[in-house]
């Protein structure tokens, strides 16, 4: 081989090198270092000055000391010289509050658990968030949750991955809780101690059986605090029942605090003994309970009024909605003064039942128990800064800072299976951490001095948008339970009235065949199936069963009429082009009469809504 052609193949080799390189390098994940700040890692131990944490990607793969590791030339390095660094903060009671994501990660919660409010929406927005595909905290959710007393009298309506189950036997709360858990449910919520106390113990056996989280809300006549320890539930939300169980005499107060206030020591000690055996977690929500009994009190309403002030988290509120009512609701009542109490006796009395239950948490953990912070959080608090509030209560009450910081990363991620993955910072887990500009451990209110939010390894824009970057949620369209039906309570009134005769629950029966009628009846929708698909999906055909159906009619799917088949009175089969699915969101399905009303006074001829999810393909 001649000189020239052996020079031109060392010089192709070379470009084919430095193209594969190139490639190669284009495709390995991000490096993220953060090097300098003492290191707080969640496990309780003593922190580490000058660190240097390196993120890969999503995960944290070393932690050391600066000046003791290597890492890629090209990696982003923040120099944390002088700050601190903690794991993302949990927010272990909540509600799902999906439009206001930026509130949550602003304050620096990046995991909050979900008591059971969204349904389907629960899954698909978890996803979504791990996934990159939504910014907002990580959700560890329930899906729905099991309750005495149905929300409504059509809550049976709705399809059975929604809140407010009520099971009437045994084996349909089995049914339900093996629903949730092959649905992908984090946890398993009884909101309530009302059912009967073989259901309690149905879904409990199918709970442990999954090896998945058992939480309780409230105790009640059938599952009070001795069945609840008996069934093992993990969590207890408020601390339920315990101010009872503590009291010298139970039944002297109906309020907690007071109640509090006559704590018999030698029964604390030995419900505690008791809650250990089967490691139960508290989460006693001190703020929640005691409004007006912290000492800082005046400055914390102080930062809410500041918090609500910003006009672009007034966008997530707009007038003239429920959400815009709940932030008139907010604001009037930090503007009013809170009422003095009837007599300074009570007062007085609460305030010390206040710490007592302070110190029954503090004497728990201290025993070996686990309590976490939550908020109670829903879209009628300061979401994000009531979780910092609960931590300088925490403090107050007699835990150390570094237990307070436990409390709302460790304890948390562990009480829900999650410690492999979050609530430390260790290598192999998600990068999930607060860069702060003083030290917490001096002073918890530190936590609020955020620097800079890292979560799933990359630094978050700390700002409220004035929109949001959720596709299945319009800002201030905030829905309780997010129903796949709506107005279910009309469905199951003109199911019994059969306005139209055709196909209700009451009435004449449904005619053979598709009604044609020159006067139209009411449309009315009762259930959708599927409820949820998948963008990219085939042409899908949706079944939308009510009453009423003729054969002059129109359905619209987001806006736009869809052709449909009209099977019977009571059944339309909706067909869906898949150009109509290739957009992840929540899409409304109305179907409207073409003729004259027959029954103005029931509605216009506008059925009500039905909503199709479509998800992100993954």
């Amino acid at each position: 081989m001649s000189k020239s052609r052996v020079r031109s193949l060392v010089i192709v080799m070379a470009l084919l090198a430095t193209v594969l390189a190139s490639r190669m390098s284009a495709q390995a994940p991000a490096t993220l270092v953060i090097e300098g700040a003492t290191l707080i890692d969640g496990n309780g131990g003593t922190p580490v000055p000058n660190s240097a944490v390196v993120i890969t990607g999503n995960r944290i793969t070393n932690v050391s000391t600066k000046g003791k590791i290597t890492y890629p030339p090209n990696a982003q390095v923040i120099n944390a010289d002088g700050k601190f660094l903690i794991p993302g903060l949990w927010d272990n009671h909540g509600y799902g509050t999906w439009f206001i994501n930026d509130m949550y990660l602003y304050h620096g919660v990046t995991s909050i658990v979900d008591n059971g409010l969204g349904g389907e929406l629960s899954i698909v927005h978890r996803e979504a968030v791990d996934r990159g595909k939504i910014a907002g905290p990580r959700y560890v959710t329930a899906i729905g949750y099991f309750s005495a007393v149905p929300p409504t009298p059509a809550y049976d309506l709705q399809p059975k991955l929604f809140p407010d189950r009520v099971p009437k036997t045994p084996e349909e709360a089995r049914d339900i809780t093996r629903g949730f858990v092959k649905a992908g449910a984090n946890f398993i919520f009884v909101a309530d101690g009302r059912l009967p106390n073989d259901i309690n113990e149905a879904i409990a056996d199918e709970a442990h059986k999954a090896k998945i989280t058992l939480v309780l809300e409230a105790v009640g006549p059938n599952l009070n605090l001795d069945k609840m320890i008996d069934l093992k539930f993990d969590q207890s939300t408020h601390s339920t029942g315990i101010a009872e169980a503590v009291a010298k005499d139970g039944t002297k107060y109906t309020n907690e605090l007071d109640l509090y206030s006559d704590m018999d020591m030698a029964k604390a000690q030995a419900l505690i003994k008791r809650l250990i055996t089967t490691k139960v977690t508290l989460v006693p929500n001190f703020l929640n309970l005691g409004p007006g009994m912290p000492k800082n009190w005046e400055r914390m309403q102080t930062e809410i009024r500041q918090m609500f002030s910003d006009p672009d988290i007034l966008t997530y509120f707009p007038e003239y909605t429920d959400t815009g009512r709940i932030r008139a609701t907010i604001l009037q009542s930090l503007r009013a003064p809170a009422p003095p109490p009837l007599d300074p006796a009570v007062f007085e009395r609460r305030r010390q039942g206040w710490l007592n239950m302070m110190k029954f948490h503090r004497m728990y953990v201290e025993a070996g128990g686990r309590v976490t912070t939550g908020g109670n959080t829903n879209v009628g608090k300061a979401v994000g800064l009531v979780l910092h509030q609960e931590l300088e209560t925490f403090v107050e009450g007699g835990f150390t800072p570094m237990q307070a910081i436990t409390a709302a990363t460790k304890s948390s991620a562990e009480t829900f299976h999650q410690g492999d993955r979050l609530g430390t910072i260790e290598t192999g887990k998600l990068a999930d951490l607060l860069i702060l500009d003083a030290d917490p451990l001096q002073d918890i209110h530190n936590t609020q001095k955020i620097n800079q939010v890292i979560f799933n390894g990359k630094t978050v824009e700390r700002k409220y948008h004035p929109w949001s970057s959720d596709p299945f949620m319009d800002i201030g369209n905030y829905s309780w339970g997010n129903p796949a039906v709506e107005s279910l309570e009309w469905v199951a009134t003109m199911k019994k009235m059969n306005t139209g005769g055709y196909g209700g629950g009451g009435g004449r029966p449904a005619a053979s065949g598709v009604p044609d009628p020159a006067v139209t009846p009411q449309p009315v929708i009762e259930s959708i199936t599927p409820t949820l698909v998948t963008e990219g999906d085939p042409a899908t055909t949706v079944v939308i069963k009510g009453i009423d159906f003729v054969r002059r009619m129109q359905v619209y799917f987001d806006g736009k009429s869809v052709p449909y088949k009209a099977i019977s009175p009571t059944e339309l089969d909706v067909m869906l082009d898949p150009s109509l699915l290739r957009r992840p969101g929540k899409y409304d399905i109305v179907i409207k009469s073409a003729g004259q009303v027959a029954t103005p006074d029931f509605g216009n001829g506008t059925s009500n809504t039905a909503h199709l999810l479509v998800n992100f393909k993954y």
